[in-house]
């Protein structure tokens, strides 16, 4: 059995570097990743990337007090929707959808992906569906309250039954954010979505300036290092520098 991964460019934000990591200097442009997996038991996607609002609308979509955190570089046809279609896939047959958060950059694009059933971490629902939680944790249930069928989990979960795709709790940057470890010919990956931006958030634990629990954040980092330690490959949630070393669909991760 062998995976095929594609890594998909959902639009870029740009942003304060202060507020994304310790002592960051100056504006930075992070790419919004997805990423789509194929398994001989079906398909998932990691992520959803934004709302296609946000090409247009930013402030209409999220509020103006987010939406003037970032310059949007964001337009039609890098929603996740027209990402999947021309990989050959219609939006509505993928099986899967693993959020690894609800913040509106990861799951802004879950409504494009309708049939399919949503996997995240139990407390990450839960925070998200209780109004004082997801209004701290900064979640619109507009983004991922759609109806889809649920499978909601509590720490490790092994999604095909394989060891293949597995979902890792890295709590921390939200109550409940996961990553996704993934085994490729070449070895193991991690995506580690918002659970480490950058390299540098891993090599010299520079958290953001606002997250949800710094210990727990701290925890998972160092989660990440062992695997790392251990052969894997970390793929950083936001670095523009390591994304521009990422292959892109419709080159399959190797």
């Amino acid at each position: 059995m062998v995976l095929k991964v594609y890594a998909l460019t959902c639009g870029w934000l740009e942003g304060d570097f202060g507020r994304l990591m310790e002592g960051g200097e100056g504006r930075i442009r992070l790419p919004i990743p997805a990423f789509l997996i194929e398994h001989p038991k079906g398909t998932a996607l990691f992520d959803a990337g934004m709302h296609p609002d946000c090409q247009h609308d930013p402030a209409g979509r999220l509020g103006p007090r987010l939406a003037d955190l970032f310059a949007f570089d964001y337009h039609p046809g890098e929603e996740i929707g027209a990402r999947l279609r021309a990989l050959g896939h219609d939006p509505g047959g993928v099986d899967l959808l693993i959020n690894s958060h609800f913040h509106f950059d990861h799951c802004g694009g879950n409504a494009q992906i309708p049939n399919a059933t949503l996997i995240v971490q139990r407390c990450e629902w839960d925070a998200g569906t209780d109004p004082d939680d997801g209004t701290r944790s900064g979640f619109d249930r507009c983004d991922f309250d759609l109806g889809h069928k649920l499978r909601l989990v509590d720490g490790e979960h092994d999604v095909f039954g394989d060891g293949s795709v597995v979902c890792l709790p890295t709590h921390g940057h939200t109550p409940g954010h996961q990553s996704l470890k993934l085994r490729l010919p070449a070895g193991e990956i991690v995506l580690a979505a918002d659970s480490c931006y950058f390299c540098r958030t891993l090599r010299e634990r520079r958290l953001p300036r606002f997250v949800c629990d710094r210990a727990q954040m701290l925890e998972s980092l160092d989660r990440l290092a062992a695997l790392e330690a251990a052969g894997a490959r970390i793929f950083f949630g936001h670095d523009p520098e390591f994304w521009w070393t990422v292959p892109q669909a419709p080159a399959v991760l190797a």
